[in-house]
């Protein structure tokens, strides 16, 4: 009998972060995504210090994952709550501070609307803590006008080797 593979998708996934060593906690997600089943890890961003949008809490520490997988979209989203949920995340109301975000922004091409998953991500053109990572690792992805519109939201890029902050 003749074992059928599942085709390799080309996903990418926002990480963020701001309890804890968020900043530290995003380092680890790449990890993390990358030891997930059928998945490889082909592109992380820099990460980014953002203040909150649309959240309360500490500063964010963010970037994106660009993945290949194997995985269905949904199992995809389950393993992206699985590690959320390692990571100690909570959801005690919408946008609480967290240990762990991970959003799933794209799935190759498709197009997903359900109650779980809308794929492309619906707010993923207004959030500069998603567009200046997203434009590390899919630059043609990401336009200048897209840059332009969030430039008020604040948004650095942390250096590689500047101490941990918490």
């Amino acid at each position: 009998m003749a074992l059928l593979l599942r085709q390799s998708v080309t996903a990418y996934v926002a990480i963020g972060a701001n309890l804890g060593d968020a900043r530290q906690r995003a380092r680890e997600a790449f990890d993390a995504l990358a030891l997930l089943p059928d998945t490889q890890l082909t592109n992380s961003s820099h990460i980014y210090r953002t203040a909150p949008h649309e959240a309360q809490g500490p500063d964010f520490f963010n970037a994106v994952a660009r993945i290949e997988t194997g995985l269905t979209a949904p199992d995809l989203l389950d393993a992206l709550q699985a590690i959320e949920n390692q990571a100690g995340r909570l959801r005690p109301y919408l946008h609480a501070p967290r240990t762990l975000d991970l959003d799933l922004l794209f799935y190759g091409d498709a197009q997903v609307l359900s109650p779980r998953l809308t794929v492309p991500h619906p707010r993923w053109r207004e959030r500069a803590f998603v567009l200046f990572p997203l434009a590390d690792v899919w630059p043609e992805r990401v336009s200048s006008e897209d840059l332009m519109r969030v430039a008020g939201q604040g948004i650095e890029r942390v250096p590689e080797d500047a101490p941990g902050v918490a």
